[in-house]
């Protein structure tokens, strides 16, 4: 099949472009398996296809105040990346007692009398954002994959409280099994293929210079090193051309 849509198919694709079943291909099943799974990862962590940016809501608990840190895995396991968190704090639009709900229920009423107009009413609520960023700045983050926890520089016990709602802006990888067009991505099915031809030049190379009847010898190594050359190739296209671009601030 020409167009995957499993990985099952993506495997046998692979083998069919590397001449199966009119040549053997000296690969165990393992081995493919392996680097299917290579090559899965790297179009995860390169490819603006393999992941999606996601929000999510936590709400602190006081397992998070004592520990000093959020632990993703009760969040999302698959997030790779985080970018941004958001607390919200008494001056958001739910509260009616904050200051921006009165001002803007007070203009409200000057722009019906015909007093200020929306450039007004714009300037204003420009200040009040610079006066709530000055105050109340947005917190630097720290992310780690390894451990999979979200630190957050702040003074837990005196700016947290266990209840409140945080905005988590992050970055997930999307699972092939459920997203079944990745099977069939251009660069990804070069790039498996390419992944199996390596193997199969590094297996052949254990029989270099071994003469076989009539003699025919094996030259995994120039397999090998054409399929190194591929994959560098696949591999700059990808990062030069469909990787996210770097962000200024990330955990």
């Amino acid at each position: 099949m020409a167009s995957p849509a499993s990985r099952q198919q993506l495997k046998d694709y692979a083998l069919r472009r590397l001449g199966y079943p009119v040549i053997e291909i000296n690969v165990d099943d393992a081995q493919v398996e392996d680097r299917v799974d290579d090559s899965l990862q790297f179009f995860a962590e390169y490819h603006f296809d393999g992941v999606e940016k996601m929000f999510y809501k936590h709400q602190v608990t006081a397992e998070d105040i004592t520990n000093g840190y959020i632990d993703m895995n009760n969040v999302d396991s698959s997030v790779i990346s985080v970018t941004r968190l958001f607390q919200f704090s008494d001056s958001g639009i739910g509260n009616m007692f904050n200051i921006r709900y009165q001002m803007a229920l007070n203009d409200f009423y000057g722009l019906r009398s015909g007093l200020n107009n929306l450039s007004y009413y714009n300037s204003i609520q420009n200040h009040l954002t610079m006066l709530e960023d000055m105050l109340n700045p947005e917190k630097s983050i720290r992310f780690s994959r390894v451990t999979n926890k979200l630190y957050v520089d702040m003074d837990w016990s005196e700016e947290a409280t266990a209840g409140e709602y945080l905005m988590i802006e992050a970055y997930t990888v999307l699972d092939p099994e459920a997203n079944t067009e990745i099977f069939n991505d251009r660069l990804l099915k070069q790039y498996v293929t390419a992944q199996i031809k390596r193997q199969w030049g590094a297996n052949l190379s254990k029989f270099e210079n071994i003469q076989l009847p009539g003699g025919v010898s094996f030259n995994g190594t120039q397999i090998f090193e054409q399929a190194h050359q591929e994959i560098e190739k696949i591999e700059e296209e990808v990062q030069l051309r469909y990787e996210l671009p770097p962000h200024f601030t990330i955990g």
